[in-house]
């Protein structure tokens, strides 16, 4: 069974990767297996100056993977120099998730609950500015009126329930 697929996505700086973990930590204590995918738009790099990982990579390893007995990373080079789809970045490494909870991929085509923050911006990504089908919820740090499910932004439980109930409801817990 492929995993369910919730992006959050908003403006920078409305807190959503402050709600992802909380989603996490709810997720996980219910039970569910969970995945994680965040955007970067900046070469980001996991590999530490002088460290045998780096050393590895910076020798051409297209290919490299740190292992202990509690995890693994992957590190692998990017021969296209394009970002590749996250639809194949889920179906390839997280295939034995209940769950992805995807952040930063605005213009995914997934189901999104979108963070927002009145002082940040007082508009709204998939409704002020444009129509988005995929939006599914809004967590806000105001009221708002809108045609999906609104919560509070530091609501972690209900948007759970929530996800639970619209994605997981056919899951076999842990």
């Amino acid at each position: 069974m492929r995993p369910a697929i919730v992006s959050i996505a908003a403006k920078s700086g409305t807190g959503k990767t402050t709600l992802v973990v909380k989603l996490i930590a709810e997720l996980k204590q219910r039970g569910y297996k969970v995945g994680a995918i965040k955007h970067d738009a900046h070469n980001f790099s996991m590999d530490r100056e002088g460290k045998d990982s780096w050393r590895f990579t910076q020798a051409g390893a297209d290919t490299m993977m740190v292992t202990s007995k509690e995890k693994l990373a992957i590190i692998k080079q990017n021969p296209d120099q394009q970002e590749p789809p996250v639809r194949e970045s889920i179906t390839r490494y997280f295939g034995d998730m209940d769950i992805v909870i995807t952040e930063g991929f605005k213009k995914n085509d997934f189901p999104k609950i979108e963070v927002h923050r009145k002082e940040r911006s007082p508009r709204l990504l998939y409704r002020d500015d444009s129509y988005d089908s995929t939006l599914i919820a809004v967590a806000s740090d105001s009221p708002l009126q809108l045609d999906v499910p609104v919560f509070e932004l530091d609501d972690a439980l209900s948007i759970c329930d929530f996800i639970e109930e619209r994605f997981l409801s056919d899951r076999r817990k842990q």
